[in-house]
């Protein structure tokens, strides 16, 4: 009987940090592999979100089994409220990755709608031809898991985000035996994590972090606040114990983590003491130097717990001389200046920062070059494809294949929207399907496209002319003089001629004789030409015009 192809096909993920989805599809079958969302950088303006391009799976929704959620982060789980409605499928995850779902979910008034099957690492379960295994693997969140799905090809390895962390805090150290036994009975294909495949070595243990922590916290002057990603269940569990073991009392600020720390806490992931956790209301009667502040705002991301706090805009709280704050994060591609600018704010205000390499307050949660290679040695697979990362982290994860054995030829560096088909005879990217950015801007979902924010960026630039026309409906021809109106373009009381001379270049145009034999939209497009290049003459900007008529 001859074998048909298997497709592997990447809708967000490669090529970029964030919004991970990858599709498995063989015969009548597809298995999506997570549903992220990925956070804007400056340039997209009014952008809340990106989410992956599910077109193609849209298109074909009939095949489409169910979604396999290694971890809940955001970049793994963040576009599921959006997906789901539109492909009404199963999700299978985890105990502590439902909880955390199960809220964004109830936000979008979707829940009752969707059936979240958990799955316990170590457990299968069968979706169409394929079977899919979780196996544990050590992250920054408990309850992390690889895949090993069976195909009628052959053994697919997906890592999902893991490192080798043989002293974990609040989880599982990652399953080398299991990936021993499935690389011993053959491997079709590893998909592995590629974030941190730039860096030699190994990544160092959570341990380090609890230390660090620990030692910041013994000897601070006032209170402590520690800012770190909402979801990284195990961080937020060494400051609780740093906190305990000084005798300090901790507080939660921040919506998404307060939630977090309470689903975890729910499920048994995180352990409160009743006598460290303080309410809010407690906060101002409680001695600085007997105060931890847990919250958000790792990124600098505007609305966000600490960036409240350093702009002064939380009620409860703000920086006082003797604070100290600990970045225990690393700022995520793009984000660089928004944290930078919060910890500029900081300082401003008198309060000692851990950032960055100043401390080891933080390690992040990807293998390493050595780590890497291990993973390929246990696992021997005939293909490799990497995956979760710039388009350098895929290069060097790929060269990284090489240098252990892996063939050139065997090696495939995917970017979203391309389709890996794979049979008896090899493997072969073919042609792509849509993977463009899905824009979530406010209650609008996919709606905003490159245009309309190439116009967002040309108003936050150089602004906008408005310029009114009016005419005579009888005869066509111009009555008076346009009016002409700016925002963000020029201080009018102190530049009024050029916005004059721009009205009576307006005036000449349309009173030319030979606009009878023109059409409307072929005069209001030279007309523009000419105030563009009149504008960009006069002030080396071009700003957004627009024409307004009206008839009398």
């Amino acid at each position: 009987m001859t074998k048909g192809k298997l497709k592997i096909i990447p809708l967000g993920g490669l090529g970029e940090i964030g919004k991970n989805m990858m599709a498995v599809e063989y015969g009548d079958d597809i298995v999506v592999i997570d549903a992220g969302l990925m956070f804007p950088d400056e340039e997209m303006l009014g952008i809340d979100l990106i989410i992956p391009d599910t077109s193609y799976l849209e298109e074909n929704k009939a095949k489409v089994r169910g979604i396999v959620i290694t971890h809940a982060h955001e970049d793994h789980i963040g576009a599921l409220p959006y997906v789901l409605p539109l492909l009404n499928v199963p999700v299978f995850c985890t105990k502590l990755a439902k909880g955390l779902i199960s809220v964004k979910l109830k936000e979008r008034h979707i829940l009752a709608q969707t059936k979240i099957n958990v799955i316990a690492p170590g457990g299968h379960f069968n979706l169409g031809l394929f079977t899919v295994e979780f196996f544990p693997v050590c992250h920054s969140i408990p309850d992390s898991v690889g895949l090993i799905i069976r195909t009628p090809l052959g053994v697919i390895v997906h890592t999902g985000d893991f490192k080798l962390d043989y002293t974990p805090v609040g989880g599982q150290p990652t399953d080398l035996s299991r990936l021993a036994q499935i690389g011993a009975q053959g491997v079709l294909l590893l998909m592995a994590d590629s974030t941190y495949a730039e860096l030699p070595g190994y990544t160092p243990s959570e341990q380090v972090v609890g230390n660090a922590i620990d030692n910041i916290i013994a000897n601070a002057p006032g209170r402590v606040m520690v800012t770190t990603f909402a979801s990284l269940i195990s961080r937020l569990q060494q400051v609780i114990d740093a906190a305990a073991k000084h005798e300090r009392r901790v507080f939660i600020v921040g919506r998404s983590m307060t939630d977090n720390v309470r689903i975890a806490s729910d499920l048994g992931y995180l352990k409160l003491p009743a006598d460290v956790m303080g309410r809010m209301d407690e906060l101002s009667r409680t001695p600085h130097d007997k105060t931890v502040v847990i919250t958000t705002g790792s990124q600098g991301e505007p609305t966000s717990g600490l960036v409240r706090i350093a702009s002064r805009a939380n009620q409860h709280l703000s920086i006082v001389p003797g604070d100290t704050v600990i970045f225990s994060a690393s700022p995520i591609p793009g984000n660089e200046s928004l944290v930078n600018r919060t910890i500029d704010s900081l300082f401003k205000q008198g309060a000692q920062v851990f950032y960055g390499n100043r401390t080891q307050a933080h390690v992040h949660g990807h293998a390493s070059q050595e780590e890497l290679k291990l993973i390929m040695s246990l696992t021997k697979p005939k293909y490799f494809v990497p995956v979760h990362g710039e388009y350098r982290h895929l290069t060097l994860h790929a060269k990284l294949a090489h240098s252990i054995g892996i063939p050139l030829a065997n090696t495939f560096v995917l970017e979203d929207g391309d389709v890996l088909s794979l049979d008896s005879n090899g493997g072969k990217i073919g042609a792509k399907v849509p993977s463009e950015n899905v824009y979530v801007d406010g209650l609008s979902v996919g709606d905003v496209n490159s245009a309309i924010l190439h116009n967002r960026r040309i108003l936050s630039r150089d602004g906008v002319v408005a310029i009114t026309i009016v005419t005579n409906k009888h005869t066509g021809r111009l009555v008076g003089r346009p009016a002409i109106v700016s925002r963000g373009f020029v201080d009018v009381a102190e530049t009024s001629d050029i916005l004059d001379s721009a009205c009576a270049l307006a005036a000449e145009f349309l009173n030319k004789e030979d606009n009878h034999t023109k059409g409307r939209g072929v005069i209001d497009n030279e007309l523009k030409n000419a105030l563009d290049r009149f504008f960009y003459e006069k002030t080396k900007r071009r700003p957004m015009i627009l024409l307004v008529h009206v008839k009398v």
